[in-house]
Order: structure tokens, then C-alpha cells, then sequence
């Protein structure tokens, strides 16, 4: 019997306990999983529908409440950039969204900013009026600004934004900017050069050492890019003198302790210098020998290595292969280095390249200037075949027209695997100018002018130039106009008017009125052989002339008439248009007048120029030289207005007009039929800094002007030759060239009029 009760417990015990553990686990997989999401109730929300609030949510009613998806729409929702603030929460059945929206920008402004028009800095941020305000493009638009301040040179600079609140949840946004002073440089170090000065590779970089003469240039302000730039200028410095191993190998730029200036350290590694070794073409062209082609390699065997030089060669030999019908070359140099000899042997190999054809160019970046002005640039058009060398020309023509701040051309696949599309992007810079000269020159004595010129007029690439001169002893009014692309071909056309008023009152006792216009048209011959024809047609009077004026001078009173043609050519191979190191040029002018007019002359005139370094190092040598003769188409006697007259700037130690035919009895010069003159002359540093950019030189200058055909009496006419010596001082100040010279005449005449000490200064800005 008992044992009969045991059982029966055991049973319902074991019956009890079943049931409980089938009513507990529901309840555990019920809390594990959560109950169902019956509503999601938003609040807060001013602007935004509750509607985009629930485009958001991972999580929909009727689910079952999931802890992961929950915080899913939490960054969801902050990642929308539209809150401050977001709090999910359960009420019950309910999920309750709770939101702050970020508010709504009203204005942005700045405050402090001299050196930077506010136009500038809103260009740069990111945020504008009505656009909702985040934290995190607030701090994206600090940086940004900070990056303008720095490539301004202003690393000082500081930005704090400041908020303003405002009613319905609107914000004035505020930049507090202190600008700071610019960071210069205070030194730049080299480390590692040899072969070159620290002077030397100064004057290579872009980047200068601050100094107070330099208010008018940015170099010497720390510039990241600049420095970059500075980088890739002495590597091609020194491959053009065979520095073929060079590297840079650090360029640091260091901040001082008082944050003014940066240090700026180059490490460099120059390596041995190279010479070439042997040099030639091989071909792989059918019907061309690579000896055909020997004779276009600009460098010689055993001359010192220039990757330039390398470069030329690769140009002219493609050049010359297109010219001879073949369009598809790839020109590729293979160089040998012999580390022991220290020699380069380059092997220029020529094959036929793939055939590519320009499909289409396309222009981008022009605001202004017209897509014509750009496509006449171009040495290859649509259709032809496609070559590198002559795109690397057409960028050169593009940067030379002085339009673009930038020109970037890249070509990229066309629509068929023969075919690609070149695109031009240019950056357009200001073609306008407005410039005011000041200077003296002890001939013409104090001067000013004032020119408007547009270099780009109306888009069109047109000249127009209006400016006007006075000086003591002249007075000048120009227009001038200049369609570089006359009838659509390469001839530079244009006219000049002008009108000048001259006091010779001091040379030759009268002063001259001129008035008159000119036409002209320039081409180029060949890349460096230039020829310009001119039309000239003036009308000029000799009056106010002094009671003891030579009779010569009192013979030619009135008006007189001059139509006259002008041919120049000239010849540059200089390696720079202004203060040139090295080349030569070559100049033959004829003018011939007679067609209609009163007058009946021609003027012939020849010149040279040479420049070249001595011994490698900064010393410059030059040699000048220039003749002339006129001679009348008449009996009559050539007007003095004409005649070639000696002295000053072209024959220093002596007077303007000192040298040449002479009045004895009155002074007054009256020019010659002939002249010749010649200067030689050597440009030396003098140990100066090289950012003071001061050169001494000096000069010995020789000449002669005579021959007149003037019948009265008291005329001292010699064609002995008159020579000088002195000694100069150049300076290229931040306000314009500046050139002093202290010169004695050694072999004159009695008559001629000498001076010793004679300068120049003048400068536009």
C-alpha cells in the first residue's frame, strides 16, 4: 500500500515537473526573442516628416523587436547628418524614435579676413545658406579654409567657427579668422652638393629666401607644391650638366620656434658626371638607314651629357621622319651607362609605332577665350595621325600665349582601337593690363608713361594696346592692334598709329613733330628665322628751331613727308629673350621710302649679338656689333631726322648725338650717312647674395659715325674711330632694371661730346 502511494506521487511529481519546464520555456524564447514592434512613434521632428524618420528604421511594426536592427537605425539615423541627437527607447508595445534636428544654416560669414575677399573663402567651404547644419562639415570647411591661408604663404593663420543661435531653429554661421603674417623663408640649405654652390642651385629652384627687397614676388613664401616643383627643377639641372645618377634625396621644410619663417633643407646625392659615349640611330623603318638619320643627333661623342639634348634629338629625328611621309614613329632612346668610363652610349631606336588617329580633340576650361584660338595652336588637327612630340609643341604654343595660368592635354581611347581623343583642359588667367612706368635716364631725362593693353581681346587672341610717354625731352601717344592669325594663317598682321613730339634742343638746336601710321606683318621663315614687313607713313615738321642754330639745321625748317616699306629680319637662337647667358641673333633691316612723300632714302642696317659663359662658370661674355648706311634715291641732300647719331646707350663714354658729323661753329650735331659700332663686354657677380640680383661688368665699346652731304662750310666730318673703357653696375631691383656705368673716352675726336658717368632706371607695375 505504501509502496502503491510512492509511485503515485512519483507519477504526478514527474507530471508537475513536465509541465512546468513546458510553461517556462515559452516564456524564456519570448523574452529572448522580444515581443512584437506593435507602433514606432517619432517625436521631436520640426522640419522633417515622421515619414523619413520611418524610411530609416531597419526595424517595422509588426516585427518583433531585435536589439542588432535597433541599433542599426540608430547610425542609420545619425548618418543621415540631419540630428544632433537621436534616442531610441520601448514604451510598451511602442518604439519610441526621439530626434533633435541639426539646424539650418542662415548665413555664413567672416570676420578678420584682410588678405582674402570673402568671395574667395565661401568658394572654398562646403556649407551655404538653408543647408543644414553638422559638426563635421563645420570641421571639414576649417580645414579647407586653413589650406587657402597656407598656400597663401600664412601658416600662422587661425579659424574658429563660432554659432549663433536664432529662432526656429536656425544658425548664423561665423568664421573667426586670424590671418597672421606670411611665413617666409627664413633659409634654404643644401646637403650633399659638390659640384655646385648653394648659390648655384638657389638660383635653379623657384622657391627664395625672404628678404624685404622681395615685396613684390611670392617665392619667398613657403609653398608645399612649389617645394615639389623645386624638386623636379634641380633634377633637370643636373642631368643637363650629366649628372645622370642624381637624386633628391630629402626636401624638408621646418618650422622655426617663433612660427615666422620656414628652413627649408634639400639632401641631395649628385653622383659622377657623365659624358656621352658613342651615338647612333638604328632603324627599323623599311627604306630608312639609321645612318641617314646620324646626322640629326644634336650631341657629339665626348661632349658632356644632357638629357636635353637627348630630348632634341627624339624631336628632330621624329620631325624629320614625318616630313618624309611617315606619321607612325616611335622614337625611343636606349642609353648605356658605363659607371667605370663614365660614359653614356645612346642608341635612338626608330620602328614604326601604332597606327592611332585623332578622332576628336576636345576643349575644356575656356570661359573666354574662343575654341579657334586653342585648335590654331595645335600642329595636329582631327584625322591626323597621332603623335606624342607634337603635342608636347602644341602645349609649349598654348603656355606661350600667355591666356592660360594651366594647359593640361591628355588623350584617352576613341570609339574604335585605332582612334583617341585628345582633350585640352586650360585654366584662364587675366590677359589685361594696365601698367604705369616711372624712370630717368640721364639722355632722355625723367619720364612716365601709362599703357592699357588686352592681350586677348574679346576671346579672340587679339592686341590692342593704347599708351602714352612723357619725359622731359619727349612726349608720345600709340594705338596699336595685332591679329596674330591674319586670314586665318601664321602671319602676325597689324597697324600703328602714333604721335610724338621730340626736344633735340640740346643735340641740334630744333624740335620735331611727328604724326603718322604703320602696317605691318610678321611670319616665321623657319622655327628661329623671323621676317616682319611694315608700312609706314608719317608726316613730321622741324620748327622751334634756335636763332643760333647751325645753318644746316635752319636749311630742312618745315614739314616734310615720308612713306616708306620695312623689311626685318632676324635671327634668335638666345636662351632667353631678357638678360640672355648664351646663343647668338642675327638682325638685317632695309627701308626704302619714295613711294609718294617727299622723301627719297634707303636705310640699310645689320647686327649681331653674342653671349656665352666663361669657363662654365657665372662669368657672361658678350660681343655687339651693328653698321648702317642711308644713302638718297635724290641729288638732294638726306633730311637730318634720318641720319645715324652716336652716343649714350650705344656708344658709352660719349653724349647722345656726341659722336658724328658736327657744326663746328654752333655745336649742333647733324648726324652721318654711316655709322658702325661694337661693344664687348664681361658680366661678373660681385660676391653679393644672389637674391640682390647685382652684377658688375665690365666694357670697352667702339664706333664711328660720318659721311654728310650738306653744302656749307665749319662741318667736321671724321670717320676716325672713336673707342671707350669702363666699368658697370647692374641691378634687376624689385621696381625695375637699374644700370649705372662710369666710362672714359680714350680715342675722340676734339669736337665729339663726351660724359662719364651715365644710368638708366625705369620699371612698369
Amino acid at each position: 500500500m505504501v509502496r502503491t502511494i510512492k509511485v503515485v506521487l512519483a507519477v504526478l511529481l514527474t507530471g508537475v515537473v513536465f509541465a512546468m519546464f513546458a510553461t517556462i520555456q515559452p516564456l524564456e524564447a519570448q523574452s529572448r526573442f522580444g515581443t512584437v514592434v506593435e507602433e514606432i512613434r517619432v517625436v521631436g521632428t520640426q522640419r522633417i516628416d515622421p515619414s523619413t524618420v520611418n524610411a530609416y528604421m531597419q526595424i517595422k511594426p509588426g516585427e518583433r523587436y531585435d536589439p542588432a536592427k535597433v541599433d542599426e537605425s540608430l547610425k542609420t539615423l545619425f548618418n543621415t547628418g540631419l540630428f544632433a541627437d537621436v534616442i531610441l527607447r520601448r514604451e510598451g508595445d511602442a518604439l519610441v524614435v526621439q530626434v533633435v534636428e541639426n539646424p539650418i544654416i542662415n548665413r555664413i560669414a567672416f570676420e578678420g579676413n584682410r588678405k582674402i575677399e570673402d568671395e574667395g573663402l565661401l568658394a572654398e567651404v562646403s556649407l551655404r545658406p538653408r543647408v543644414v547644419y553638422t559638426r563635421t562639415k563645420v570641421q571639414g570647411d576649417v580645414q579647407r579654409l586653413l589650406d587657402i591661408y597656407r598656400r597663401a604663404g600664412r601658416f600662422a593663420a587661425t579659424v574658429d567657427p563660432k554659432v549663433i543661435q536664432l529662432p526656429d531653429n536656425r544658425v548664423d554661421l561665423v568664421f573667426e579668422i586670424g590671418e597672421g603674417g606670411k611665413t617666409g623663408i627664413r633659409a634654404i640649405n643644401f646637403i650633399g652638393n659638390k659640384e655646385f654652390s648653394d648659390g648655384d642651385l638657389r638660383e635653379t629652384i623657384q622657391t627664395a629666401e625672404t628678404a624685404f627687397y622681395k615685396f613684390l614676388s611670392s617665392n619667398d613664401t613657403y609653398d608645399p607644391d612649389r617645394l615639389s616643383f623645386d624638386r623636379e627643377l634641380l633634377r633637370r639641372f643636373y642631368l643637363s650638366e650629366g649628372y645622370a645618377d642624381f637624386r633628391v634625396v630629402s626636401a624638408i621644410a621646418e618650422l622655426t620656434e617663433d612660427r615666422d619663417d620656414f628652413i627649408v633643407t634639400f639632401t641631395v646625392d649628385e653622383g659622377p658626371q657623365y659624358d656621352f659615349g658613342s651615338l647612333e640611330v638604328r632603324s627599323q623603318l623599311r627604306g630608312v638607314k639609321g645612318t641617314e638619320l646620324n646626322g640629326l643627333i644634336t650631341a657629339d661623342t665626348g661632349d658632356t651629357y644632357n638629357a636635353d639634348e637627348v630630348e632634341a634629338t627624339v624631336q628632330s629625328v621624329t620631325e624629320a621622319l614625318g616630313e618624309r611621309g611617315f606619321a607612325f614613329v616611335d622614337v625611343r632612346p636606349r642609353v648605356n651607362r658605363d659607371r667605370d668610363a663614365r660614359t653614356i652610349d645612346v642608341t635612338y631606336e626608330v620602328r614604326e609605332g601604332p597606327r592611332v588617329f585623332v578622332q576628336r580633340i576636345d576643349i575644356a576650361g575656356n570661359v573666354r577665350t574662343l575654341d579657334k584660338v586653342i585648335r590654331r595652336e595645335f600642329t595636329i588637327v582631327e584625322g591626323d595621325a597621332f603623335n606624342t612630340a607634337k603635342l608636347r609643341r602644341t602645349r609649349q604654343r598654348l603656355q606661350d600665349l600667355g591666356f592660360f595660368s594651366r594647359v593640361d592635354i591628355n588623350n584617352t581611347p576613341g570609339s574604335e582601337n585605332d582612334r583617341t581623343i585628345v582633350s585640352v583642359d586650360v585654366e584662364e588667367q587675366s590677359t589685361g593690363e594696365l601698367s604705369i612706368g616711372a624712370g630717368f635716364s640721364s639722355s632722355a631725362g625723367v619720364l612716365t608713361d601709362l599703357s592699357l593693353r588686352e592681350r586677348n581681346l574679346l576671346g579672340r587672341g587679339q592686341d590692342l594696346r593704347i599708351s602714352t610717354t612723357l619725359a622731359a625731352k619727349q612726349q608720345q601717344l600709340d594705338l596699336s592692334f595685332t591679329e596674330p592669325y591674319f586670314l586665318n594663317r601664321e602671319i602676325a598682321a597689324g597697324f600703328d598709329l602714333f604721335i610724338r613730339k621730340t626736344d633735340f634742343s640740346d643735340r641740334s638746336s630744333f624740335e620735331q613733330d611727328e604724326a603718322g601710321f604703320g602696317m605691318r606683318a610678321g611670319y616665321n621663315l623657319t622655327e628661329r628665322l623671323r621676317h616682319t614687313a611694315r608700312y609706314r607713313f608719317k608726316r613730321d615738321s622741324i620748327d622751334d628751331i634756335q636763332s643760333d642754330a647751325s645753318d644746316v639745321i635752319k636749311a630742312q625748317q618745315g614739314a616734310f613727308t615720308t612713306s616708306a616699306i620695312e623689311n626685318d629680319f632676324f635671327f634668335d637662337s638666345l636662351d632667353r629673350r631678357f638678360d640672355p647667358t648664351d646663343g647668338y641673333s642675327f638682325s638685317y633691316r632695309i627701308d626704302l621710302a619714295g613711294l609718294g612723300g617727299s622723301e627719297r632714302f634707303v636705310r640699310n642696317e645689320v647686327g649681331a649679338n653674342y653671349f656665352t659663359p666663361i669657363f662654365g662658370t657665372s662669368l657672361v661674355g658678350s660681343l655687339e656689333g651693328e653698321a648702317g648706311i642711308l644713302s638718297s634715291l635724290e641729288d638732294d641732300e638726306t633730311r637730318v631726322a634720318e641720319r645715324f647719331f652716336l652716343g649714350g646707350s650705344r656708344l658709352r663714354g660719349f653724349l647722345s648725338g656726341g659722336v658724328g658729323p658736327r657744326d663746328l661753329r654752333t655745336g649742333d650735331a647733324i648726324g652721318g650717312h654711316k655709322y658702325y659700332r661694337g661693344s664687348a663686354e664681361l658680366g661678373f657677380p660681385l660676391g653679393l647674395p644672389e637674391e640682390f640680383d647685382i652684377k658688375g661688368a665690365l666694357f670697352s665699346d667702339v664706333g664711328s659715325a660720318w659721311g654728310n652731304d650738306d653744302p656749307f662750310l665749319d662741318i667736321a666730318d671724321d670717320a676716325s674711330l672713336r673707342a671707350s673703357l669702363g666699368i658697370g653696375l647692374a641691378w634687376g631691383s624689385p621696381v625695375g632694371p637699374v644700370r649705372f656705368n662710369l666710362s672714359r673716352a680714350l680715342m675722340k675726336e676734339d669736337y665729339d661730346k663726351t660724359e662719364f658717368f651715365s644710368f638708366n632706371f625705369g620699371t612698369r607695375f
